[in-house]
């Protein structure tokens, strides 16, 4: 599987997730050109042995190597020959067995190890993996669409670095998998904005359905600040979940896309070294619109809200713009509820140790950070050594028109 094909693996025909967001989100940003304006980089693959650290920086292993292994091996046509570790590591309707599962786990994980090294060694200031961001995965089994959890495998390359890393969730689903992996040490401190109860998975974290950008954002400031002062983190990682927008398949809140960038603006202000991924979405369409305003919103660009021609441009009819607009769903979360959430979040983070210190540990070694292979490059189109030395993708391998493999996506 190529690497630049992450977008091409298919979840199933009745299955909400759609890699092929990924596609979509891609040729939008191209078609605003905003690859201009970033350094864009082929990721390493993440490696099975990468799964076993953790212990050293304080929290969880991040899988166990069985699970992983297990991934590696199990293919949908030797699935039924091991019904008893597809249970064991709850693969099956919500996590599926598909082609390609491993090499898909591999880019979208390595991508999020990659940003978090190129933060560590000053190569960047802002780090984005769309690709990343599936917080539910546990460290020894599949969780809500998510088989390796890429943030923690982040967190821990940034841990090796600085002493406190926090992690904010704005995905409409809590994100537990990472809240897990770092429960027991005080150098990961997780905030998470998400859907609670009815049965709302994965049934853990408490917002009530509707919540609209005003009522949002306000929460989201007060929270974050107050983190900040309390917590002094080294650095950010924001999962940026797209399923709390208005209208996705799967979500309940009503924010708009104007109002969850507004999220992501918010938290760049802090000049923290940030890493940024995706999570959650399911209107595949919205969620390449919110990527784009948001990698537009890091680059410090306001885009126009006509979209520009692109092979995707169909999915965006009738009205071919850029930004939706929230929904007209009720705000049941009152101002009196609200405040009590934040003033309950206030009185918590004030009892907590300020900028908690950290024990001595032995830091795991960081992994070379690769330049091109150039067996692997086409002696037609070799790289100038410019190129070469940042790692940039050129933008001829994007892959455009007629040799695009993203248009033969099975998008049913």
């Amino acid at each position: 599987m190529n690497r630049r094909d992450v977008g091409n693996v298919y979840f199933g025909p009745n299955h909400p997730m759609k890699p092929h967001r990924l596609c979509m989100t891609h040729h939008l940003v191209l078609s605003y050109e905003l690859h201009n304006k970033m350094e864009v980089y082929v990721c390493t693959l993440f490696l099975p042995d990468e799964a076993s650290q953790g212990i050293s920086c304080g929290a969880s292993t991040v899988s166990f190597p069985d699970y992983v292994e297990f991934l590696q091996r199990i293919t949908p046509n030797t699935q039924e020959l091991f019904s008893n570790e597809m249970v064991k590591y709850n693969l099956g309707e919500d996590c599926p067995v598909f082609d390609n599962l491993f090499e898909f786990c591999q880019i979208y994980a390595g991508g999020t190890i990659d940003a978090a090294r190129r933060l560590n060694n000053q190569l960047c200031d802002i780090a984005i993996n769309w690709a990343g961001g599936l917080h539910h995965a546990k460290k020894c089994e599949a969780s809500g669409f998510c088989y390796i959890n890429d943030l923690v495998l982040g967190i821990l390359e940034l841990l090796k670095y600085h002493a406190r890393v926090l992690y904010i969730d704005i995905d409409v689903h809590h994100g537990d998998g990472v809240e897990e992996a770092f429960y027991f040490t005080d150098r990961v401190m997780t905030v998470s904005f998400h859907k609670y109860g009815d049965l709302f998975f994965p049934g853990t974290g408490d917002v009530k359905d509707g919540i609209d950008d005003g009522s949002f954002l306000r929460l989201f400031k007060t929270i974050i600040l107050k983190v900040m002062e309390c917590y002094a983190p080294g650095a950010i990682v924001l999962q940026c979940g797209a399923d709390s927008l208005a209208g996705d398949r799967l979500g309940c809140f009503n924010l708009s896309i104007d109002g969850h960038a507004a999220c992501v603006r918010f938290v760049k202000q802090l000049n923290l070294p940030l890493l940024v991924t995706g999570g959650g979405g399911y209107t595949k369409e919205n969620v390449a619109r919110c990527w784009t305003v948001e990698t537009g919103a890091l680059l410090g660009v306001e885009l126009p809200n006509e979209i520009p021609e692109n092979d995707y441009i169909k999915y965006f009819a009738p009205d071919y713009s850029l930004k939706c607009p929230s929904g007209h769903m009720e705000n049941l979360n009152s101002k009196s509820y609200l405040n009590t959430i934040r003033q309950q979040v206030c009185e918590n983070l004030s009892s907590i140790q300020h900028a908690p210190g950290v024990q001595m540990h032995e830091v795991p070694p960081d992994f070379y950070i690769p330049d091109f292979d150039e067996d692997e490059l086409n002696p037609d189109e070799r790289v100038n050594r410019h190129i070469q030395d940042k790692h940039i993708q050129r933008d001829d391998e994007y892959y455009e028109g007629d040799n695009d493999n993203d248009q033969t996506m099975d998008d049913s």
